[in-house]
């Protein structure tokens, strides 16, 4: 299965492999060591039917771009640059493969390519705000698991419990219907239509109910799903600060170099947390807006529903 993409900047599409993003992800986890490259969705499936599966899985590479695409370092290096421009040409792919692959400026390398500002940071401010963000990022990982147990329950239980016991009371009101149809007078009828027309109302209501967590809720799992991934990626980036910093002070005699190096690093560490902080304020407001937004289409569905059934009362 192949994934077609259109840049804004080109307006031509290219199609992708899931192995070509496996392919770039690896590239980049190596080339940038204190940005967090967003976890790709799962490769396999896990006991899911394959068409859920799949549309999940677009539903992450769609969250994938969106943040590889908004990143102001991620969007513009060159290996992205090529995974999103490079036309079938296969020759043309492979050159930029191999330049990717042989780049000489990955890992601590990276560095090397950062310009910091001239006047250098103060290292205990940043040691006490990179702590900071080491246990924000551990509450907000506690609780994005509960977040999303919770809706993974609330999920459930729509889809199952709440669709069996809206259809269970409009199957009695209908089977009620019938047995007032028993009755062949003629000022009977209307009820006994309107009384059937709400069991078939409460069924209904029970697949809208079935139906709505992938409209509201679903998409909340998928945010999660690519916030776990940055979470996960954060211990790492902070360690590679701290190491720098723990130099710093153990080895003072080499001070001047040693902070100078110590101060691109934090001053990469801390733009990245800015970052991070800007997206998720970003993404979480525009979900819980979708989220919202959604729950009152949906309810305001099953009023419109019910409005309908109870006006066939006044039908005769």
């Amino acid at each position: 299965m192949s994934y077609g993409l259109t840049p804004s900047h080109t307006n031509v599409q290219v199609n992708r492999r899931y192995k070509h993003f496996d392919w770039l992800y690896a590239r980049l986890v190596e080339r940038f060591p204190v940005i967090s490259v967003p976890h790709l969705p799962e490769k396999q499936a896990t006991g899911r039917f394959e068409e859920d599966f799949i549309s999940k899985r677009r539903k992450g590479l769609i969250w994938w771009m969106n943040h590889m695409t908004s990143h102001p370092v991620l969007a513009h290096c060159h290996v992205f640059q090529h995974f999103l421009t490079c036309g079938p040409d296969e020759k043309a792919w492979k050159l930029g493969k191999r330049k990717a692959e042989r780049d000489d400026l990955v890992g601590a390398n990276f560095f090397l390519t950062i310009s910091p500002p001239e006047v250098p940071l103060d290292l205990q401010e940043v040691e006490s705000k990179v702590e900071g963000f080491r246990s924000f990022t551990k509450r907000m990982d506690e609780n994005i698991i509960v977040v999303n147990n919770s809706i993974t329950e609330f999920a459930r239980k729509q889809m199952t419990g709440f669709k069996k016991e809206y259809q269970k009371v409009g199957q009695s009101f209908r089977v009620l219907s019938q047995a007032f149809e028993l009755d062949q007078q003629a000022y009977s009828a209307g009820l006994n239509k309107a009384l059937a027309y709400t069991g078939e109302t409460y069924e209904t209501i029970g697949e809208y109910f079935a139906e709505q967590p992938r409209h509201d809720l679903d998409p909340i799992s998928d945010l999660l799903d690519i916030y776990r991934g940055h979470l996960a990626n954060f211990p790492d980036i902070v360690d590679v600060q701290k190491g720098a910093l723990t130099k710093v002070k153990d080895c003072p005699q080499e001070e001047s170099a040693l902070h100078q190096r110590c101060n691109i690093i934090s001053c990469a560490t801390l733009a990245e947390i800015q970052h991070f902080h800007r997206t998720r304020v970003r993404d979480f407001r525009a979900q819980m807006q979708h989220h919202l937004q959604q729950q009152i289409s949906f309810f305001q569905k099953i009023t419109a529903k019910l409005e309908d059934a109870l006006q066939r009362y006044d039908e005769q």
